[in-house]
């Protein structure tokens, strides 16, 4: 009857359009009250002990990392270096945006990062050289999903956080599906301009885009390299990456001056104002969640129902898709994980693995209304009409589908480079 009362609250509260940092301190006070310590101010106790991790502070440093960049010039020399490597293909621009989204997402750990610093350059170029728009503006918006994909990602450091799941286990899961759909999205882009005319290689063009683009380029081979040698932990490697970030663009490009700097941090405290007040009470709800039993109790409940792993991964990830169309990737990762990886351990899934599966679920949702980040920022960004946007983005849902079930159904394409790391 105490689980009724509370999903019938959530429901009051999702009906009355509360933001979601009351929806969990009132499913907070809920279950302090009526299966703990019956002290609300237990809850703050929790709060505090939840944020009192270093990893959290890796977050604002990776959305400030991804900002500099995409005020400074980094994504367009990117962009010039791939472009002059894929000048030879037809269709060549579009993969040039797909594998810049790519390689920016190995910096930023964002979506709509990543898809506003490469579509600001490449939607108008794309148009200009005669690409279809639906299809311009579906690659550059699905392209962007895979900010939270390709490590470096927020999502997966949420979810590392909520289910103490390995950070670097998780980066290193997501190389694999990551070029999995830069694979995938590469030869749909090559088979739907395949009578695109190609362009001679430059060398001369190749030459100079690297020069000028090196330091740009050398970022997240020292990001990721630091993070998969133990040189840097997660947090230590975001504080590398934007002390490099704003000394190539103020020192070395010369694109950005350190009152930019101010406002960027500035927009960033914002973020974070709204950001870490869900996170603690999120992370505190984990926090007596498992101190009352509830996941363990959850497993045997749905044990009792479900005995087939498969059958099991096939309703989560029908029970993601629809959660992803419905709310934001933070959302559902702060809220579901601590429940949901669990349950996929009990049936034989690793944690690490399944927090792939998750994210690769939510990365759908950045594509499908109505709560679909990159539809509704590439609305106001690129000034388009919302159904044209979800029209855009439906064959690429399409590629992302097949990926995810290639991936639950060869967990090695994630878990490669986990099994195969040094001990």
């Amino acid at each position: 009857m105490t689980a009724f009362a509370l999903v019938a609250l959530v429901l009051v509260l999702l009906l009355l359009r509360q933001p979601l940092v009351v929806i969990l301190l009132a499913i907070a006070a809920f279950v302090q009250l009526a299966w703990g310590r019956g002290q609300l101010d237990y809850i703050l106790e929790d709060m505090w002990v939840a944020l009192d991790k270093e990893l959290i502070l890796s977050i604002p440093l990776f959305i400030l990392c991804g900002n500099v960049m995409t005020l400074g010039s980094t994504a367009k020399r990117l962009i010039r270096i791939v472009a002059a490597l894929t000048r030879p293909l037809p269709g060549g621009l579009a993969v040039a945006a797909i594998l810049s989204c790519g390689v920016f997402a190995a910096i930023s750990g964002s979506s709509i990062v990543t898809m506003l610093a490469i579509g600001t350059v490449m939607v108008p170029a794309m148009r200009a050289a005669g690409y279809d728009n639906r299809f311009t503006l579906g690659t550059i918006m699905s392209a962007g999903t895979l900010g939270i994909v390709i490590p470096p990602s927020i999502p997966m450091i949420l979810y590392g956080l909520v289910t103490e799941a390995s950070v670097v286990d998780l980066f290193l899961a997501g190389v694999g599906p990551g070029l999995l759909i830069l694979l995938v999205f590469s030869a749909y882009a090559l088979w739907a301009n395949r009578r695109m005319p190609a362009q001679a290689f430059d060398a001369a063009e190749f030459v100079t885009a690297c020069r000028e683009g090196v330091w740009a380029a050398l970022l997240p081979v020292i990001l990721l390299g630091g993070i998969y040698s133990g040189y840097f932990t997660a947090t230590e490697a975001a504080a590398v990456a934007l002390l490099y970030a704003l000394v190539i663009e103020v020192r070395v490009h010369k694109e950005m001056r350190l009152k930019d700097f101010y406002r960027v941090v500035l927009d960033q405290s914002k973020l974070g104002g709204s950001l870490f007040p869900v996170l603690a009470v999120a992370l505190s709800l984990n926090i007596v969640l498992v101190e009352h039993r509830v996941p363990s109790q959850l497993v045997e409940f749905v044990q009792g129902f479900i005995s087939s792993p498969l059958m099991f991964m096939l309703l989560v990830n029908l029970l993601l898709l629809g959660v992803g169309c419905l709310m934001t990737t933070g959302e559902a990762i702060l809220i579901l994980a601590p429940l949901l990886a669990p349950l996929a351990e009990s049936y034989g899934y690793d944690k690490v693995m399944f927090g792939i599966v998750m994210i690769l679920n939510l990365e759908i949702g950045f594509l499908t209304p109505p709560v679909g980040l990159n539809l509704i920022v590439a609305m106001s960004a690129f000034r388009q009409p919302f159904g044209l946007l979800v029209r855009a983005a439906v064959p690429f849902i399409g590629l992302l589908l097949v990926c995810l079930a290639l991936v639950v159904w060869q967990p090695g394409i994630a878990m490669l480079f986990v099994d195969g790391k040094p001990g």
